[in-house]
């Protein structure tokens, strides 16, 4: 068998699932990717060049759209070039719309999408933060930003979203063809394990000193930073023993913060709206996963926070290294934590009474540690790779299957 992987990055949410079926079960696999080309765990790497996108004259609206078709059509010629490959099965990403063009190189090789997200300019992350408010014109993108996603859900066989709060969010007539399966999180890596010294990315910190963490792939409104950071001045304000490990990259990933911030970094931004003790806050950079691992495990309490939006993968691995988590009462979330039974959950606006809820926490924190066993186990019965895997290699077959019939 020959299963073909799409997406705009490479490994991204498949490549995991490419190197188990390679490594595991001797299945021939293609990655397409704008990454260089070569060979990962028994993986091929194609890459396809993107020639042009949008321009300042194509509507604000339409742009998303414009890239997208360029990414579809960069993805049909990198594959047009290679006629050696004849894959059984396409996975692809949705919204980069890049596996839209290759029904008419593959024809009936049946389509499995990944849909992460589809936008709303209404009860969703536009208009959650009336801080940071919506422009029309980004109302009114939203509504066109769906163009390739709707084309590839009428495109594909198969789909599937990694929760169902992502999933419902599709159109309703659409639903039915989208199945629900996490993306699978490697428990080698991510797990409770023993931690000899409190040394982390050459920072020493104090042995008798309480550790509130935070990471986040970027420093942004999308993901609470500056909430985080008022929550945690105040934790500062009330206790001497506490520092603050904060991983991650000082980048906006998500909405505009750029528009508030008069041209600073939010990090930049956020630091300079406020009188922060600088001495007992770690910015440990973008750091590997390993280093990551061992943060949330030497973690007192862990905050994580989201406006309703794709669930971070920082969140499934600090609840999967037993790290005690309170996060925002958001919709995503309350998919994954029970407020008492797998950590806590806290409004997302209300400062004090979050830094109330941690402050207890970090007075006692092994009061508090069966939440994160309860985490451990809750990933491990629901999100694990051991687990997903075999979902997702279900779903591949199905959707083979079920073309095969068609056929017939």
């Amino acid at each position: 068998m020959h299963i073909l992987f799409v997406h705009q990055n490479f490994p991204a949410q498949f490549g995991h699932v490419a190197t188990h079926l390679a490594r595991q079960r001797g299945v021939r696999c293609t990655f397409v990717s704008e990454r260089a080309p070569g060979q990962s765990g028994g993986i091929e790497r194609i890459q396809y060049r993107v020639r042009g996108g949008a321009i300042p004259r194509n509507h604000y609206c339409s742009r998303t759209f414009e890239n997208a078709v360029w990414h579809t059509h960069a993805v049909y010629e990198a594959l047009k070039g290679r006629p050696d490959l004849r894959p059984d099965l396409i996975v692809g990403h949705s919204g980069f719309g890049s596996t839209l063009f290759l029904r008419e190189l593959y024809g009936d090789v049946p389509i499995v999408n990944y849909f992460e997200y589809f936008y709303q300019p209404h009860d969703s992350d536009m208009d959650f933060r009336p801080d940071f408010p919506s422009t029309e014109l980004n109302r009114l993108r939203a509504r066109a930003r769906n163009a390739m996603i709707l084309l590839d859900l009428e495109n594909c066989d198969v789909g599937y979203s990694p929760t169902h709060w992502q999933r419902d969010r599709l159109p309703t007539a659409y639903r039915d063809k989208v199945q629900v399966v996490f993306d699978g999180v490697d428990t080698t890596i991510w797990r409770p394990m023993p931690i000899p010294d409190r040394r982390l990315n050459g920072i020493d910190l104090p042995k008798d000193a309480k550790l509130l963490t935070y990471a986040a792939r970027g420093m942004e409104s999308m993901r609470g930073f500056d909430v985080f950071m008022k929550v945690a001045k105040r934790l500062c304000e009330r206790r001497d023993d506490l520092h603050v490990v904060i991983a991650g990259e000082d980048r906006v990933c998500y909405g505009g913060d750029h528009m508030v911030t008069g041209g600073a970094s939010f990090k930049q931004w956020v630091l300079a709206a406020d009188d922060y003790d600088l001495s007992r806050f770690h910015f440990l950079g973008l750091i590997p996963p390993a280093d990551l691992a061992r943060l949330f495990n030497l973690s007192d309490l862990h905050i994580y926070l989201t406006v309703p939006f794709v669930l971070s993968w920082s969140l499934m691995n600090a609840l999967a290294c037993g790290a005690t988590v309170l996060a925002s009462d958001t919709a995503p979330v309350r998919e994954v934590i029970q407020h008492g039974k797998n950590g806590l959950l806290a409004g997302f606006f209300d400062i004090e009474g979050m830094a109330d809820l941690a402050d207890r926490v970090l007075n006692d924190p092994g009061g508090y540690a069966h939440l994160g066993d309860a985490g451990v186990a809750m990933i491990r019965d629901r999100f694990s790779m051991e687990v997903c895997l075999p979902r997702l290699l279900s779903l591949y077959e199905r959707a083979m299957a079920n073309r095969r019939d068609e056929i017939a």
